[in-house]
């Protein structure tokens, strides 16, 4: 199975019992519970379901990123004295993260779908398209861009631009429920059905595991039989047959979501100190995703390849790529995603050709406020949207389980003993510019505190007049028209999350669940 998912044979095993504390049958048998003795998979003693082993797979287009302890932040001088990237000592779980950015074939394999599946809703296409006229300079001709990079064969494999942070978000998820598609596709539980996918009826993966999509029936969904005797046909995750269930969050057999790596994971990811580390000491803190202090190779590393740049920068006013007969970095704009050399985590331009987005919304003195353990600033956290009986809502028409924000009400008793003010925040963990607060003096007729988001009182989102706020966006690599001070992985700036650039791409990390190196 596509996650190495194996399940027990649903078989009655003969079990003694031992009074003797020493016996070790029960842990090592593993088809009956160690605490009850109670049979697994089987519906004569309950049908409770367990799955034997599981070890996460890598998914298409990912790299494995052990994790561990790093000092993140600026490793380069801080000539802009700006102060909002301190170093500090945090450790990071294991990822996942994109060998390359996002291509510019990928993105058009989305718009096409989107186009395929959304037929009688245009305004979904429209507004996943990239906009090509961040290209534009009214002193310069790149109209040839505007027209030929997106689409055009030549470009295919250059990364896409233009692509908004709310626009990257989108594209994740929607990757998350092809990859999991295909993955129940391949395991014969789902039948290939692109004719009958249109609008809200498509594959979404949480709306099949709350049992809001069924599709084609495969073949093997019978071995999904339910074992629980009470369990029948129709009911919220089976098949209406009767003949067996679907593929359920405790089978293991999908993969978690596709997203926008965090700040810290991005960081991390970029440096790939595991190729600086022995016995739990670093001998080099790398400024950039390689060894010393230049951009670029040195003879030591790759004789062959001595004086070439590392990356694809800017290396002084006027010269993108460097003088004919020897074209440096050999990039006018961007470049394709494999060129270069990769880091020691096997990750593809962390540094120069286009800038990427990240999770976090940004805020200066992030390096103060957030966790030490997987730091990350921009939660909403979000619930399933029911109904007054406590059922479902129906799909949204994307196909979407509906969602709601996760109010801070709704967490008060778990935070009780920390709440010191009415201003504590439950989303973005910034105490004086939350959301939460801005929610409260928003809905208050009276508040006069913080005169920067006193605008919120009005509910007009257009008179933000903070450029850090909510919709602020890190991100981080430095790009084809950036000097070399940006291609240290711990330098960040910031964007409106709605806006587009064209030297601003993205890629995609997941979570790994379960043992950090594997079983």
């Amino acid at each position: 199975m596509s996650n190495k998912v194996k399940f027990l044979p649903f078989v009655l095993t003969i079990v003694l019992l031992f009074a003797s504390c020493g016996s070790k049958d029960l842990s090592q048998t593993g088809d009956h519970s160690t605490t009850t003795g109670w049979d697994y998979n089987d519906p004569d003693w309950g049908g409770f379901e367990v799955a034997e082993a599981y070890d996460q797979e890598t998914g298409p287009g990912l790299v494995f990123i052990e994790g561990g302890s790093f000092t993140m932040g600026r490793t380069e001088q801080d000539v802009l004295y700006e102060w909002n990237n301190v170093p500090r000592r945090v450790t990071l779980t294991s990822f996942y993260m994109d060998e390359t950015e996002v291509r510019n074939v990928d993105y058009l394999e989305y718009l096409y779908w989107l186009q395929r599946v959304f037929s009688d809703m245009r305004d979904v296409y429209t507004s996943a398209l990239p906009d090509t006229l961040v290209w534009l300079d009214p002193m310069g001709y790149n109209e040839p861009y505007v027209e030929y990079y997106l689409r055009h064969p030549a470009y295919s494999q250059y990364p896409v631009v233009g692509v908004s942070h709310i626009q990257a978000r989108d594209y994740a998820l929607w990757r998350t429920d092809r990859v999991n598609e295909r993955v129940l596709i391949d395991e014969g539980i789902l039948l290939m059905d692109p004719a009958g996918q249109q609008g809200a009826e498509n594959f979404n993966t949480d709306a099949y595991l709350a049992g809001q999509y069924i599709g084609l029936v495969g073949e093997n969904l019978p071995s999904m039989r339910p074992t629980n005797p009470s369990e029948g046909g129709g009911d919220a995750g089976t098949d209406p047959s009767g003949e067996g269930r679907g593929v359920r969050m405790e089978d293991g057999l999908l993969f978690p979501k596709y997203r926008l790596p965090t700040e810290a994971e991005w960081e991390f990811a970029a440096l790939g100190l595991i190729g600086n580390t022995f016995e739990e000491r670093l001998w080099e803190r790398r400024i950039y995703p390689w060894n010393g202090h230049t951009v670029r190779m040195h003879p030591d590393e790759n004789n062959a390849h001595t004086g070439e740049m590392r990356a694809n920068f800017v290396r002084g006013r006027g010269d993108y790529m460097g003088m004919a007969g020897d074209l440096n970095d050999n990039a006018a704009i961007t470049a394709p995603v494999f060129s270069f050399w990769p880091n020691d985590y096997g990750l593809y331009c962390m540094a120069g050709n286009v800038n990427e987005w990240v999770a976090d919304v940004y805020r200066p003195l992030s390096h103060q406020d957030v966790s030490d353990f997987r730091p990350f600033r921009g939660n909403v956290f979000q619930t399933n949207a029911r109904d007054e009986t406590g059922a479902l809502l129906p799909k949204d028409r994307y196909g979407r389980i509906q969602k709601r924000d996760l109010d801070a009400r709704d967490v008060k008793d778990y935070t009780q003993n920390y709440r010191q003010a009415d201003y504590t925040d439950f989303k973005d963990g910034d105490l004086n510019s939350s959301i939460y607060y801005m929610e409260r003096m928003r809905d208050s007729a009276t508040s006069d505190a913080t005169a920067m988001y006193s605008q919120y009182r009005t509910a007009q989102a257009e008179d933000i007049t903070s450029l850090v706020n909510n919709r602020a966006r890190v991100y981080k690599g430095g790009s084809w028209k950036d000097r070399a001070y940006w291609l240290s992985p711990g330098s960040r700036r910031f964007l409106d999350e709605a806006a587009a650039s064209s030297d601003l791409g993205f890629r995609c990390a997941m979570t790994r669940v379960g043992s950090p190196a594997g079983m």
